[in-house]
């Protein structure tokens, strides 16, 4: 083929598509198995040749017919397999530091969520037990201001007040430790 290579290698050289195809067939199954070898995929693999065809037709006036083509070819096979496989690395390697960020921001979310219950936690205790038993009867049990008021023998209004303050109260005591 040696003799072959390079009569089809000059023709290709000079623009002719048809040696072009002839050589991209005499290539093909070979230089497929080896960038199969190399990157384990299949479909990359024939991405692959046919990106290094396509620059090989690209750069043909720089061809030396004289020279071993079949080891050219297969250096720039093995050249391109190696950037792909370390861009995939690189891929790889950005892909796990977005992961440890995302799970450390979501660590740092439940710590802050945790952090502020305890506040919470800490500020409900603070309260008078006439506020913290309004405050539970309406968030815990849902009752409305009137169901508090018939139950614990007071007006509406009042209720509603001792809302409020506790309320604003946890707010502040939350916002406040939180800084």
């Amino acid at each position: 083929m040696d003799c072959l290579n390079e009569r089809i290698l000059r023709r290709v050289i000079q623009g002719d598509q048809a040696a072009f195809a002839e050589l991209y067939k005499y290539y093909r199954t070979p230089a497929l198995k080896f960038c199969i070898t190399l990157l384990k995929d299949e479909e990359e693999a024939e991405n692959m040749i046919h990106e290094v065809f396509i620059k090989i037709w690209d750069r043909r006036s720089q061809i030396n017919p004289t020279l071993n083509f079949t080891s050219y070819l297969f250096t720039c096979l093995r050249n391109m397999a190696f950037d792909h496989l370390k861009k995939m690395e690189k891929n790889n390697q950005l892909k796990q530091q977005y992961l440890e960020k995302m799970a450390a921001a979501r660590d740092e979310e439940q710590e802050d969520k945790e952090m502020k219950f305890q506040l919470l936690y800490t500020a409900v205790n603070l309260l008078s037990e006439k506020r913290k038993q309004i405050l539970f009867l309406n968030i815990e049990e849902g009752k409305s201001y009137q169901e508090i008021a018939e139950m614990l023998m007071i007006s509406k209004n009042t209720v509603k007040n001792q809302l409020v303050k506790a309320k604003q109260f946890l707010r502040e005591k939350v916002d406040m430790a939180a800084l």
